[in-house]
């Protein structure tokens, strides 16, 4: 698995260059598995789109957790700003059932790493928006709520947390994610309930900050980004790791609590 370059990119739709970004080399490049692409990065001056695409749902399998990972280890080595966005109609159907329901060491290690993936996004130094094309499941709702700024397409889609529903006791990590990012009632409901939401219900339990018509969704992404350009980045790093700290603290303190209770337990009955 290695990132590939590839061809000189426009910018991403609704991308405007800054003035002072006027000439920089637009560099892309995808991450691939066996052929097939999971998702792709382009970076566009300053920004570094990863859109998954993996032609379906957008499961995070193993394999797609390792390529954003490997994303993420571009966006910062490149220095970035991060967009990441799914394909239309689907951002993430979160984690892969077939590697979860056999409830072995592969299934603990993809838990663990969504989890350490959703860590490294509300950690990255520069800021994270989300583009959320479509339906957000389980742990693509919690990638939502890993990010700086959550913009969310129209349409009839789902942003839930089914685990209760599915039969899988929620893990400690959701449960802190959620805590701190969700409404109080909505987090309730969320956890204990799976309480289903509409994009425009999202954004008022906490999983989306804005709702704009599907075809406008990358356009106000890049006005977002534009204006987040703007902030002071390193006041905005050392104040994002000042305004996390407890966060993250409990957060990877869940982690291996989790981590733990699967070996012990299983996924579905961890305490």
């Amino acid at each position: 698995m290695a990132l590939e370059e590839c061809s000189v990119q426009p910018p991403a739709p609704g991308r405007r260059l800054r003035p002072e970004q006027e000439g920089v080399a637009l560099e892309c490049c995808s991450v691939t598995l066996g052929g097939m692409e999971l998702l792709t990065y382009e970076r566009s001056g300053a920004v570094a789109t990863v859109t998954m695409d993996d032609e379906k749902v957008n499961c995070l399998s193993p394999a797609m957790l390792q390529d954003l990972g490997l994303a993420l280890d571009r966006a910062a080595a490149d220095d970035v700003i991060v967009l990441l966005t799914g394909r239309p109609g689907q951002f993430s159907a979160g984690f892969d059932l077939s590697v979860l329901r056999p409830d072995g060491q592969a299934a603990h290690g993809m838990v663990r790493a969504g989890f350490e993936l959703a860590a490294r996004l509300l950690s990255y130094p520069k800021p994270v928006v989300v583009a959320c094309s479509g339906h957000a499941i389980g742990m693509g709702a919690f990638l939502l709520l890993s990010a700086d700024v959550r913009i969310g397409a129209e349409g009839p889609f789902k942003i839930s947390a089914p685990e209760v529903a599915i039969g899988l006791t929620m893990p400690q990590a959701a449960i802190v994610l959620c805590r701190d990012r969700l409404t109080p009632p909505a987090f309730n409901r969320a956890m204990v309930v799976a309480e289903v939401h509409s994009p425009a219900t999202a954004m008022a339990a906490g999983f989306l900050d804005r709702v704009v018509p599907g075809p406008d969704l990358l356009a106000a992404a890049g006005e977002v980004i534009d204006a987040l350009g703007g902030l002071d980045l390193a006041a905005h790093a050392a104040t994002k790791a000042r305004v996390r700290r407890d966060l993250l603290a409990a957060l990877r303190e869940a982690i291996e609590s989790d981590h733990a209770a699967m070996r012990a337990h299983g996924f579905a009955r961890a305490r």
